[in-house]
């Protein structure tokens, strides 16, 4: 029996899964409070891009349709890829109809910000989000849908959703015993570069690679790579470079965080047979950041009682697929369609029901697209070789060719 009463939900993240699922829950009588632990709702300095399969969802399900242009995004046109010669040896076009929208770069901060205006705006159907900074959860009630603050502060929800990223404190309430992100094995250092320094100091990287083109762009060895490209419409360049812990010159178990500070003679030294043009960015970098890649084993269930994990909560992946944020998306998409006509305060089961709905459309093709991501990051040439071996659109049909929550259950009953 219906009530008049409000369908409450409550976010705990506010990162960009957090704000994603958001505005795929926004609806009539829904009040919706996404708590972010920090001081600041903001993200950290650095580019990302979300893949066909996930700007589909931000431009026709959500209809953000001037979200390129109003977070300064790039649409990706090829990948190409360097051996450490220098030598251009693969370029994969991106610019195609076939999977029915682009591949967009943009800088975190700006497509965290918009998105975030999205949710919180009041101009969009449905109440607006409420963001609430400096709100630290420690315990959540899976079956009670309630979370407590650090402030002794106790809120109820209709539905939590723990979009709490790899070191998610929710998850721990959900499963009943706590899994920790472990190290892969692989590193990674982040620089953040001005074009215009590029073209005025580094003319040997300028005349290989235009840093204003929007273009991937990958140098690889056999277990070391450099992944760049342009973000805030080519104003600026970034450079992540892989490399094994192993073969790392600085302690990569102090490099847990995002924050953590990497040495440029430590990096060089790490990366010293890539090619000179390549090499010669990185001193041009204000900072460089260091950060030990983890992910986690696929999970038993997301969800218990009113709670739901997703994005990194639920799947955290290597960066090497590009589709971390990508799966988050998918994971808002997919809150939104299945509780799409519920407006009152639901029931805690049909709230229960609806989350195991939501976690089997979901889960196999999350997990599957964490494999890819660890197959991928596997060495691109075989020891002593040159040679590139690696196909970065291995996986490029499956990850893009997603058509949305409902779309793919109807296909997985049809192959049942």
């Amino acid at each position: 029996m219906s009530s008049s009463m409000p369908f409450r939900i409550i976010i705990v993240g506010g990162g960009i899964a957090g704000i994603s699922a958001a505005i795929a829950l926004r609806g009539p009588n829904r009040e919706i409070t996404i708590l972010e632990q920090s001081r600041l709702n903001s993200e950290i300095g650095a580019t990302i891009s979300l893949q066909p399969n996930a700007t589909r969802i931000l431009q026709e399900s959500w209809k953000l349709e001037n979200v390129r242009e109003k977070a300064r995004g790039m649409v990706d046109s090829a990948f190409r890829v360097y051996n450490t010669e220098g030598i251009l040896v693969n370029e994969i076009p991106l610019l195609t109809d076939k999977y029915g929208a682009d591949r967009i770069m943009w800088h975190r901060q700006d497509l965290h910000q918009y998105l975030k205006q999205a949710a919180t705006s009041s101009e969009r159907p449905g109440l607006p989000a409420v963001v609430r900074t400096s709100s630290r959860v420690i315990h959540c009630d899976c079956d009670a849908g309630t979370v407590t603050l650090e402030s002794g502060e106790v809120l109820h929800g209709d539905i939590i959703v723990g979009a709490d990223g790899i070191h998610s404190k929710i998850r721990t309430f959900v499963l009943g015993r706590e899994v920790q992100a472990h190290p892969t094995g692989i590193s990674a250092y982040r620089l953040m570069i001005p074009s215009a320094k590029l073209e005025e100091k580094s003319p040997g990287f300028f005349a290989k690679i235009n840093p204003r083109h929007a273009c991937t762009s990958m140098v690889a060895a056999h277990e070391c790579r450099l992944i760049m490209g342009p973000a805030r419409n080519g104003d600026i360049y970034s450079i992540v470079g892989l490399v094994p812990d192993e073969q790392m010159n600085e302690d990569p178990n102090g490099a847990s965080s995002w924050v953590t500070k990497g040495d440029l003679n430590k990096m060089l030294k790490t990366f010293e047979e890539f090619p000179e043009w390549a090499r010669s960015t990185f001193q041009h970098s204000d900072s460089i950041g260091l950060w030990q890649l983890r992910d986690i084993d696929p999970l038993d269930t997301w969800t218990r009682g009113r709670v739901i994990l997703i994005g990194d909560a639920a799947h955290a992946m290597l960066p090497t697929q590009g589709q971390g944020a990508s799966q988050a998306v998918e994971d808002a998409e997919a809150l939104g369609a299945f509780f799409n006509e519920i407006n009152d305060r639901p029931s805690i089961e049909q709230v229960s029901s609806l989350l195991q709905t939501v976690f089997a459309c979901r889960y196999e093709r999350a997990s599957l697209i964490q494999g890819f991501s660890r197959q991928a990051a596997k060495p691109a040439t075989d020891e002593g070789s040159k040679e590139i071996k690696m196909r970065p659109d291995e996986f490029m049909n499956y990850n893009c060719m997603y058509r949305g929550a409902k779309e793919w259950q109807r296909q997985l009953e049809i192959v049942v």
